[in-house]
């Protein structure tokens, strides 16, 4: 885990809370935008936790420069207040989860490892659509099992032939599959759906892949 703070005493606070952890490794951290790009196209870390003392754009900003700059590495926004940035906003920009600074250890280490697996992660489970006036809100729709694996593929941010690769199916047939779940989800596009995803999936999304069908998949500790 690599974190852009600013703040000497937290990264301090971070870096001691992880090392008596064995299965995470602290990765180191950086004040400035720039030099947490370099260091994570160094080092590579599987989750960067990106402050956003410089504001909220400057934050998605970085996010976004951080997910050009390597691919294996998810990007967590870390606010003071979640009214400060959107869900909808960091996920566009490539966030995988935004955390409150005030949340407890375990919620911080419970984001990282869900995050570090390529997951989306949400302290208070995903935010709900908003209900049309004069219509009742959603039930959970009962989802195919291939629909699932197609959810939980998407979630992680592949983009439907690399879907339609990692479970041995065309890439027209993604297409149809996620036609069925927009259809019977009401989500509007794929970041609403992945929003929802753990939500329709339930806590461990991963687990709706067949075994073998998720790629790239690693048991190594987030770092």
């Amino acid at each position: 885990m690599f974190a852009c703070e600013s703040q000497p005493v937290v990264v301090e606070g971070l870096r001691k809370a992880l090392e008596r952890l064995a299965e995470f490794e602290f990765a180191g951290a950086a004040a400035r935008p720039a030099e947490a790009l370099e260091a994570v196209l160094c080092r590579s870390p599987d989750v960067a936790l990106v402050d956003h003392e410089d504001g909220p754009e400057e934050a998605l900003a970085l996010v976004r420069e951080l997910c050009k700059a390597s691919s294996k590495t998810h990007a967590v926004l870390w606010v003071k207040s979640d009214q400060e940035i959107r869900a909808g906003d960091a996920l566009l920009a490539g966030a995988r989860a935004v955390l409150l600074k005030s949340s407890p250890l375990d919620t911080l280490l419970e984001c990282l490892r869900v995050v570090g697996r390529g997951h989306l992660w949400f302290e208070n489970g995903p935010p709900e659509p908003v209900a049309e006036p004069g219509h009742e809100r959603r039930r959970t729709p009962r989802l195919t099992p291939r629909e699932r694996q197609v959810v939980a593929l998407l979630a992680q941010n592949l983009k439907n032939t690399e879907i339609a690769t990692a479970l041995g199916i065309s890439p027209g047939t993604v297409k149809v599959h996620l036609m069925h779940v927009f259809e019977k989800t009401g989500a509007r596009d794929r970041y609403e759906l992945a929003i929802r995803s753990r939500k329709l999936l339930g806590p461990k999304p991963g687990a709706a892949v067949a075994a073998g069908a998720e790629s790239g998949a690693s048991g190594s500790a987030p770092r």
